[in-house]
């Protein structure tokens, strides 16, 4: 079986502002030599401190930034061979996506935010598939609800029938508890495992509760931008 995620070398490093002092750094280095293997199936945290890289590896393999140095590939495509056109097919094609912000679109209803990937992709019976995975996360009460009249955990639990509904192989979650409080965010993490086990998907989670990582089935930590341990996670 071959990985759904290898990256090797990979770096990312970006220029400051002159500075003052002409022996300051001129450039940050954000992310350097990640070098990670994730198999289909594989629940993956990755957890670090704020300004650790965590969020920028997401954006990497998401192929939604181009990192400056290294390869990534994702279900055997190399990501950055493709131009932005064939990843975002590729994003469409193998990849869901769980934000901390929710990011349902306000002028949409719950139905129709959850539709919208799968009439992008031309995917016939939309209609009822959003409506099923709705009634599957909880709101079949909510299909007509905009996104301002759901509570937050409401609104998460769209955006993981958003994620799920087009049946991925890999699912990237950003921080997915972030906008919630500590109940709420309990139990849309509970359904979050529940439709990744019901699914099979691959699942990589940034996240900076380790009571969360400890979840996963591995934990990859960061620190200044490098990998500075890969263990077991506990699998409550």
């Amino acid at each position: 079986m071959s990985p759904i995620i290898r990256s090797r070398g990979l770096s990312k490093v970006v220029p400051l502002a002159a500075p003052l002092d002409a022996g300051a750094a001129s450039q940050l280095e954000i992310l350097q030599d990640i070098d990670i293997e994730i198999m289909p199936g594989e629940a993956i945290a990755i957890v670090g401190a704020s300004g650790s890289g965590k969020s920028t590896l997401l954006g990497l393999l998401a192929g939604l930034d181009v990192p400056t140095t290294g390869n990534i590939e994702i279900d055997g495509n190399d990501l950055f061979a493709l131009d932005e056109d064939g990843r975002a097919l590729l994003r469409a094609r193998v990849l869901g996506f769980v934000f901390q912000s929710f990011q349902l679109l306000p002028a949409l209803n719950a139905r129709e935010n959850v539709m919208l990937p799968l009439e992008l992709a031309g995917t016939a019976g939309a209609e009822e598939s959003a409506t099923a995975m709705l009634r599957r996360v909880g709101l079949g009460e909510r299909l007509r609800h905009y996104p301002k009249y759901l509570s937050g955990g409401e609104q998460q639990r769209v955006a993981l029938a958003r994620a799920f509904v087009v049946k991925p192989k890999l699912l990237l979650a950003d921080e997915p508890t972030g906008n919630l409080d500590a109940a709420t965010g309990a139990a849309v993490i509970d359904l979050l495992f529940e439709l990744n086990a019901e699914a099979g998907t691959t699942l990589v989670l940034v996240t900076h509760d380790e009571a969360l990582a400890r979840r996963c089935g591995r934990i990859i930590r960061l620190r200044a931008g490098r990998i500075v341990s890969s263990r077991d996670g506990i699998n409550l």
